[in-house]
């Protein structure tokens, strides 16, 4: 049940009335206070907000729908039992549960061995994997309760975002409650007795083969052969017992599958980082005693400066942006401009971005309100503490 506080309007003495009807004053303004909690999105209604003065020094929308920063206001402090925005929300189980994962199923994309099960022990030690054949099997075991958590990658520093969990996070209800960072060091791979000038071919995720292009170049390993996962590929050399072929994969997949490990850290660039994003069915409570990120995604209307006022609302308020991705919105994708004698068809986007700052916050929850107020579309996709671990 959500808890409400009364709200207290200061005292007000009464008028006479006036037995000339003209000469009545017009009814006091109705103050109305609307609260709405949804599963998976943040919903701010803007005209419960006074407009005179907010928490955070911003007040007066200007013509163009962004406020400016007004001179330093004094606003005095409500107590907590009276402002409904800080009453304290119930624990869930993503609050409760034990750091260590123990009891905890994780589903991961890939077989055992892969890079994305590392994430899920990095992220719970002591959790028991649950390996998923996609991307959007992860989300759904998660979302069927077939599982507790999904570790599942976000973006690459060689090979960028992967967008299919981008994509992914709009289409089931789940939300981000962590993120995880891993050092991808890449290994070649081979059965037992062959050499690396016996491998006429390489096969691995396409990521992994992309991070590993130059150095396969060197060893004259021409051939390139993509599957779903780093160890599904030294899962299929292993069970082929193939010997003109050799799979990229991890240490932990070579142990796994009884592989040889012909060549070490064979990415290109050293500094190979995946970060990982820990989903779960509820979102935990934010807070401001550690760092936290924010994520979310929006989508603006079509016209010069809409980008540009969106991201505004975080930089007016000292709000620090991580990360920016566009995706084309997949159930409108083409909006036409009818401004002109010919109509224009232009992209439609949806607009992925982490905030360095925690829903906690009173300047996080204000840009937010103030960012609803022209964006089309607004969902927070999770508030979570910042991967400050050593790699």
């Amino acid at each position: 049940m959500v808890s409400t506080a009364c709200l207290r309007l200061p005292f007000l003495p009464t008028r006479s009335r006036s037995a000339n009807p003209a000469s009545t004053s017009s009814p006091p303004r109705r103050l109305s206070l609307k609260c709405s909690a949804s599963a998976n999105s943040v919903s701010i209604s803007p005209a419960s907000l006074p407009r005179a003065a907010v928490a955070d020094g911003v007040e007066s929308v200007d013509v163009n729908g962004l406020r400016r920063p007004p001179a330093p206001v004094s606003v005095s402090t409500v107590p907590a039992a009276r402002d409904p925005h800080w009453l304290p929300r119930p624990l869930t189980s993503a609050d409760v549960m034990e750091a260590s994962g123990v009891g905890l199923k994780v589903a991961y994309q890939g077989c055992p061995g892969a890079y994305s099960e590392a994430a899920a022990k990095k992220a719970y030690p002591n959790c028991q994997t649950v390996p998923c054949e996609h991307f959007d099997t992860a989300f759904q075991a998660v979302q069927d309760k077939l599982a507790d958590r999904a570790v599942l990658p976000l973006e690459n520093s060689l090979g960028g975002s992967i967008h299919r969990n981008y994509d992914l996070l709009l289409r089931h209800k789940l939300h981000i409650v962590g993120e995880v960072r891993l050092a991808v060091r890449h290994c070649l791979l081979a059965n037992p007795g062959v050499k690396i000038e016996d491998l006429t071919s390489a096969m691995s995720h396409p990521q992994a083969l992309a991070q590993c292009e130059g150095t396969l170049t060197e060893l004259g390993i021409e051939h390139r052969e993509a599957v779903d996962d780093t160890a599904g590929a030294a899962k299929f050399v292993a069970e082929q017992m193939l010997q003109d072929t050799g799979a990229i994969a991890s240490s932990l997949a070579a142990e796994l599958y009884e592989l040889e490990i012909l060549a070490e850290n064979i990415q290109d660039d050293k500094d190979n980082v995946t970060r990982f994003m820990m989903l779960a069915r509820e979102p935990i409570i934010s807070r401001t005693d550690k760092p936290f990120k924010t994520s979310i995604v929006f989508s603006l209307e079509e016209g010069p400066g809409e980008l540009f006022k969106a991201l505004a609302v975080f930089a007016l308020r000292e709000i620090n942006l991580a990360k920016i991705e566009s995706r084309p919105h997949k159930k409108r994708p083409l909006r036409v401009a009818d401004d002109c004698s010919s109509p224009l068809k232009h992209f439609d986007y949806l607009f992925y971005v982490d905030l360095e700052a925690s829903t906690a916050d009173p300047k996080t929850q204000n840009a937010l309100g103030n960012l609803k107020e022209f964006a089309t579309f607004l969902q927070v996709l999770g508030s979570y503490p910042t991967d400050v671990s050593e790699l």
